[in-house]
């Protein structure tokens, strides 16, 4: 069986740390597989607030819908973990970006999971994609590849 293999972009943007909570256990006794994505979704909301937005539908007036998602599980992470989530920049289209993200232990350094999401840029009272508001894109680094 083929298995998702994501390769990380050089940019990194962002990385916040999330300490795993009781709820956040399966019956596996381990982090549970849906709880990464909303690892991931808590670090793209904290990489805007960053930026100084409140949250992701309003971003200069726009806002943003998942588009796809990938997940690669490498390891258990359990209650009581501190897990250091770092967020990457990889391909900038005229209506989307794609988000890179680690996962790993902040104190063992072990990886927990890589993941993916496209995120597009979304007017809700039309429900239609829209382009990237051009002040967000004066916010993350050069060295980002932009895809026409």
């Amino acid at each position: 069986m083929s298995r998702i293999k994501l390769k990380i972009p050089d940019t990194s943007l962002f990385s916040t740390e999330i300490t795993v909570r009781i709820s956040d256990i399966n019956y596996g006794n381990h982090l549970g597989n849906e709880i990464v994505l909303s690892y991931m979704q808590e670090t793209r909301l904290r990489f805007f607030r960053s930026l100084g937005y409140k949250d992701e539908l309003n971003i200069e007036g726009i806002g943003t819908i998942q588009a796809d998602a990938a997940i690669e599980y490498r390891g258990e992470s359990f209650h009581g973990d501190i897990i250091r989530c770092t967020l990457f920049l990889g391909d900038i289209g005229k209506r989307s970006i794609d988000f890179y993200y680690v996962l790993e232990n902040a104190v063992n350094g072990k990886l927990i999971a890589r993941g993916k999401t496209g995120i597009a840029f979304y007017d809700y009272t039309l429900k239609t994609t829209v382009n990237i508001p051009q002040q967000l894109l004066e916010k993350v680094p050069r060295s980002a590849k932009l895809i026409s």
